[in-house]
């Protein structure tokens, strides 16, 4: 591959909204789309399906859970395109509501793959985003029903224009240790450890945004939090009433946004709308 050439991304691929991304991707983006999964084989899998319906993507293995495959991958961009154009982080985790797991374990592992090992993505990966890249986080409604959930404290915090990275992390492990010390609601927190977790990638994202028009204003890259819906999935169950086609739309609409686009940038959208935050 030369480094001229252009790379898409996306995290968690083999199923779900990720494999609808990654394909949808592979249908429009003018370059490789590289498709990640945390399990070889059903990475590999899920690239034969696409190749089956005459499309071709890449596969690479990444465990966003692991800094060493994270790190990995990047050196991986770097070699062989020169950086990246596309990151979509869309892999994540969600404990069914009847799952008997105690809460504040619950609340540990979500926000450790949901929060933080997504911030660990960003954090190796968004160095390398080449000029006019495109950024997805997805993220969730969830996250802003938790925000209103929040006491009036945690509100203004989470809503502060000036909140900075450091501070956002400390209020992510604050909740962790609140759960496990059962503490969590007195202190203000909803008893919603997903929608806590989405509610920091979308917050995170807003500071990330703010980073980039800081240091790197000239590039235009725009990145974005993004609601794919109530999908029928895994992670969504049963009713839901989307299909993953249907939850790919806004998160591929967004990892498109034309190289002049100037927005939306540092938002939370749904169904191609900017939501009020």
């Amino acid at each position: 591959m030369s480094s001229c050439s252009r790379v898409a991304l996306v995290t968690g691929a083999n199923k779900g909204i990720g494999f609808a991304i990654a394909r949808d991707l592979c249908r429009q983006f003018s370059g490789d789309v590289v498709l990640t999964a945390r399990d070889e084989a059903r990475g590999r899998a899920a690239v034969q399906q696409l190749q089956a319906e005459g499309l071709s993507p890449r596969f690479h293995l990444l465990d966003i859970d692991n800094l060493q495959s994270i790190r990995a991958l990047r050196d991986f961009l770097r070699k062989e395109y020169g950086g990246l154009n596309v990151l979509v982080n869309n892999a994540g985790i969600a404990f069914k509501p009847d799952d008997p797991t105690p809460f504040y374990i619950q609340a540990e592992i979500t926000l450790k793959t949901n929060f933080f090992a997504t911030r660990n993505v960003c954090i190796e990966l968004l160095p390398i985003i080449k000029p006019h890249g495109r950024v997805v986080n997805v993220s969730s409604l969830e996250g802003s029903k938790a925000l209103e959930n929040c006491s009036t404290d945690l509100q203004k915090k989470f809503r502060c224009e000036t909140l900075t990275e450091e501070d956002l992390v400390d209020l992510m492990k604050k909740f962790v240790e609140d759960t496990n010390n059962e503490v969590h609601e007195r202190e203000g927190w909803p008893n919603s450890a997903y929608g806590v977790s989405k509610l920091g990638v979308t917050v995170l994202s807003r500071i990330l945004a703010r980073h980039l028009d800081e240091k790197r204003k000239g590039d235009r890259i725009l990145l974005n939090a993004c609601c794919p819906g109530w999908v029928k999935t895994d992670i969504g169950g049963a009713h839901g009433p989307r299909t993953v086609e249907e939850g790919a739309d806004t998160p591929v609409y967004l990892a498109l946004l034309p190289p002049d686009a100037t927005e939306p940038h540092g938002q939370l959208v749904h169904d191609r709308v900017v939501q009020n935050w």
